[in-house]
């Protein structure tokens, strides 16, 4: 497995991955379909 480029995100779009997430959309979902990765994903939810 390749080394990832690290990525920044907007705060805007992180509040958009939360809202998803806690309008009931699984988190497996969230992190395959916008490639994100999961220590990520839960410290933003965090």
């Amino acid at each position: 497995m390749g080394k990832r480029e690290r990525r920044s995100f907007t705060d805007q779009f992180k509040q958009q991955m939360i809202q998803l997430y806690e309008n009931g959309k699984p988190r497996a979902d969230i992190l395959r379909e916008y490639d994100l990765s999961a220590s990520a994903f839960d410290r933003w939810v965090k």
